[in-house]
């Protein structure tokens, strides 16, 4: 069996194809080893944020703060958002976990629920003491995403709920109206194509003022990652502890790398990557997309029922050169995930189409 050479894993993901050249540059300029105290990690700080905005088109009055992973962020949003009550809509493993991190929390969230590969037919009904809406855009254990206009129309029917949304597996792909949203994050593992160990934790001034206001009635609302403490220092353009400086710098170099390309070309490549690959898993006779509605089909985590036959086209894929994501928890023997990244070119899924057509 050949060394795998891509990685369809949804995270850790294949590197994206740069990666390697900029860590050689970081190792040679003592990038590892870097003060975060110093002006030159000010200077790198500055530049991924500056470059996250452009690619993404995050506006002003929204703030980006680094962390060690999203799975932190998810406790950083209850902790520093939610003095009581917050809701989550549900529809898989992660955004689970979401809803019992809020349980763990001693919070009191409500859910949404509804089954695995499903979306959300309708706008639930927020009860009224609702501080924050946690949704979690691609559910990167089933690949149903939620889209962009059902979010609007969770924003419309709850104009002074905060929204919080878990990008974790779409962007950069998802072309989000941040003027709705309060709080986006992500890991960088996965659509941006890095070495895991960064969060990026992006939020607005309604919250900091909320944080500010529980911090205020004597409501604990974390430590050294409060929002309060990462807005302090982010204005400076520093972190309140030693953060993943590595991390940092080849995101901004990666970011670069992507706006170069374009954000527009990198949505279309993705469109076309993956209507290549539910193309061929409708028509085949043995296997079929795990998400029938198409509206909830995630363009970024492509899920296959695959059934019996999952084990034999593992082997193959291997055999190719090519490594597949196995099903998620109970459907570890059942279904093949496959992420469609940045980093995930045209040819690559060329080629997973044509091995997977001549099985």
């Amino acid at each position: 069996m050949m060394k795998p050479v891509i990685n369809f894993t949804p995270g850790p993901s294949q590197l994206y194809f740069t990666v390697e050249d900029h860590m050689k540059v970081a190792f040679r300029e003592g990038i590892p080893s870097l003060s975060h105290r110093s002006k030159k990690f000010g200077v790198i700080y500055q530049e991924t944020v500056e470059g996250l905005r452009e690619l993404l088109g995050i506006p002003e009055g929204y703030h980006v703060y680094f962390t060690g992973s999203a799975t932190e962020i998810w406790e950083r949003v209850i902790q520093n958002l939610v003095g009581q009550n917050s809701f989550h809509l549900v529809n898989g493993s992660f955004s689970k976990r979401f809803y019992e991190i809020a349980q763990q929390l001693k919070k009191n969230p409500n859910k949404y629920e509804v089954g695995a590969g499903l979306g959300f037919d309708t706008v639930p009904t927020i009860l009224p003491d609702t501080e924050l809406i946690a949704v979690t855009q691609n559910e990167t254990s089933t690949g149903v995403s939620v889209p962009l206009p059902f979010i609007a129309a969770l924003r419309k029917a709850n104009p002074s709920v905060l929204l919080a949304v878990d990008a974790v597996s779409s962007l950069p792909y998802p072309d989000f109206d941040y003027s709705i949203l309060d709080s986006v994050f992500f890991s960088v593992q996965k659509g941006f194509g890095l070495p895991a160990g960064l969060g990026v934790w992006m939020v607005n001034d309604r919250c900091i003022a909320k944080a500010e206001e529980l911090l205020s009635r004597g409501i604990s609302i974390g430590s050294y990652h409060s929002i309060p403490g990462l807005q302090t220092n982010a204005v400076n353009y520093q972190t309140p502890e030693t953060p993943n400086v590595l991390g940092i710098y080849v995101l901004s170099k990666v970011v670069a790398d992507m706006a170069r390309k374009g954000i527009k070309t990198i949505r279309h490549e993705t469109d076309y990557k993956a209507e290549l690959l539910y193309q061929l898993l409708e028509k085949h006779a043995d296997w079929k997309p795990f998400v029938d509605n198409k509206s909830n089909q995630s363009k970024t985590v492509i899920v296959a029922e695959t059934g019996v036959h999952t084990e034999r086209i593992t082997k193959i894929l291997l055999e190719k050169g090519i490594q597949p994501g196995d099903g998620y928890g109970a459907s570890k023997k059942s279904q093949l995930r496959f992420a469609n990244f940045p980093t995930h070119s045209k040819e690559h899924f060329e080629l997973l189409v044509d091995i997977l057509e001549s099985i």
